[in-house]
């Protein structure tokens, strides 16, 4: 029973925004991304993400209070050891500019993570926590795909890059033929007329 409380309390305790990660819980989502904790990677409609370690830890930090400020001293303290001599500020700088380029997010109209001036960052989504991962959404032919509504995601783009080629190869055969027809008018017009046959 005490186990029991214990895990419940822990689990509160991190939905509240405070403390470790339930240790409990694999997986962490925020909107469309998973974590996955125990290997350490970030996946969205499950494509993996390339976060590398500082990066990660910045997400982790930002999971562990989300709601609430984020310093960038406690990131600081976080990522490098304390006889670590580095440009601190730009390398803050530069693991949440990373983070948020991986999440698809923008600092004027952030969607995950805002920047509060002078203080730090905070995580604006909220994290959910759970024991299994996210199911994989199959395509309409069966095989495994990462977008939740099977194909139809995928093959949008495809075929406005279809549209576009033929685009791009309709204006090009275009200019071509309209740049021979000139050509030929410029050069009945000014050549010299031709008088008689050859002799």
């Amino acid at each position: 029973m005490g186990s029991e409380v214990s895990s419940t309390l822990e689990s509160e305790t991190a939905a509240a925004g405070g403390g470790p990660l339930p240790p409990s819980s694999r997986y962490i989502r925020l909107g469309p991304f998973q974590v996955d904790q125990r290997r350490q990677e970030v996946t969205k409609n499950g494509v993996c993400l390339k976060l590398q370690g500082k990066v990660y830890q910045v997400l982790l930090a930002l999971i562990e209070k989300q709601g609430e400020v984020v310093t960038r001293e406690e990131i600081r303290v976080r990522l490098w050891p304390a006889d670590t001599h580095v440009d601190y500020d730009s390398n803050v700088n530069t693991a949440v500019n990373k983070l948020r380029r991986a999440l698809g997010d923008s600092f004027d109209q952030p969607l995950y993570i805002e920047t509060l001036p002078r203080k730090g960052y905070c995580l604006i989504i909220a994290a959910e926590f759970a024991h299994s991962p996210l199911p994989r959404a199959k395509a309409q032919d069966g095989a495994p795909n990462g977008s939740l509504d099977g194909g139809r995601a995928n093959s949008a783009p495809a075929k406005s890059e279809l549209w576009s080629t033929f685009g791009v190869i309709g204006l090009i055969l275009t200019g071509m033929l309209l740049g021979a027809v000139i050509t030929k008018l410029w050069i009945m017009h000014f050549a010299p007329p031709v008088i008689g046959g050859p002799a």
